[in-house]
């Protein structure tokens, strides 16, 4: 029935599988655990010891780092069952029925994908992984009957349900390694009118980047969102950063942005990489960053 699929580098994931098994057994289903370390140096014989005599739970080893869409790729593959769980290592269920919900999504027939979301612990973290923290409670942390609104703008693959032959086909799709292809996925489900459904089934995200490493990986998916907006002709988008940026190129704008991103960029990072990141300055940021790529 269900094949729960969690990609792993350098991350310790047996609590989560553990607790995925647990939730699994509970609900008296076919299921089968793989997880895949991709080119992991740290915690491999760890999550070997732990893991290798639990039933229904199988790791795959990948030498080389392939990245998220290949690892996802090959895990698919590997997958025996018509519904795929994929799940991310620095992730963890907060509700006991957290499997039971997919399975009721499952059963229901509504959708093709479903959704989970995403939510933070409470309590602010050391400072230099408050970035990522601000940014995922204030963007990410969203109740489902908000983003079933823009079903394909908020897709987080860190928590999601997909049939099999749907996801083989989109994620052959995408080609590209890079941080940010989220939005790439989420576009091709639109364009294929896949039926995407978000439910209340949230896990918590515990694997934060350092402020300095987040805001990297925030200009990586910036540039990443412009080579798709330029080379992916079939790439229609809910992503409200592109639609700014489109507007701004329409009235000839970028230019204005472009000056400000050179003229404020570096005191914007500071306020953004210390301890009291604004979310405003951080979007308007990615804005100006995004209109500065274009014209360089």
């Amino acid at each position: 029935m269900l094949s729960i699929l969690i990609p792993v580098f350098n991350y310790r994931v047996s609590n989560l599988i553990f607790e995925i098994h647990k939730l699994a057994i509970l609900e008296n289903i076919v299921f089968e655990i793989i997880y895949l370390e991709d080119g992991s140096k740290l915690y491999v014989e760890e999550n070997n010891s732990e893991l290798k005599s639990l039933k229904n739970c199988r790791r795959v080893i990948s030498n080389s780092n392939i990245g998220r869409t290949a690892s996802r790729d090959k895990l698919a593959h590997e997958a025996i069952y018509d519904w795929l769980l994929f799940l991310d290592a620095d992730v963890f269920p907060i509700k006991k029925s957290f499997i039971k919900d997919y399975v009721d999504s499952i059963n229901s027939k509504k959708a093709e994908v479903v959704y989970g979301g995403f939510a933070y612990e409470k309590t602010k973290p050391n400072p230099q992984y408050i970035l990522r923290w601000k940014y995922g409670c204030t963007y990410e942390e969203i109740d489902a009957k908000t983003r079933n609104l823009k079903p394909y703008r908020i897709v987080i693959s860190a928590n999601f349900l997909i049939k099999k032959a749907v996801f083989q086909r989109i994620n052959s799709r995408i080609k590209r390694k890079s941080y940010g292809l989220d939005n790439f996925f989420g576009a091709i489900l639109k364009t294929e009118n896949i039926k995407v459904r978000h439910i209340n089934n949230e896990v918590i995200h515990y694997g934060l980047d350092s402020n300095i490493s987040y805001l990297n990986k925030i200009r990586e998916a910036v540039s990443e969102l412009l080579w798709l907006y330029y080379n992916e002709p079939s790439f229609v988008h809910d992503n409200s950063l592109l639609k700014t940026f489109t507007t701004l190129k329409k009235y000839k704008l970028t230019f204005l942005l472009s000056l400000f991103y050179k003229a404020f960029n570096s005191i914007i990072e500071k306020n953004l990489k210390g301890t009291k990141p604004k979310m405003l300055l951080l979007q308007v940021y990615k804005v100006s960053y995004m209109c500065n790529k274009d014209l360089t």
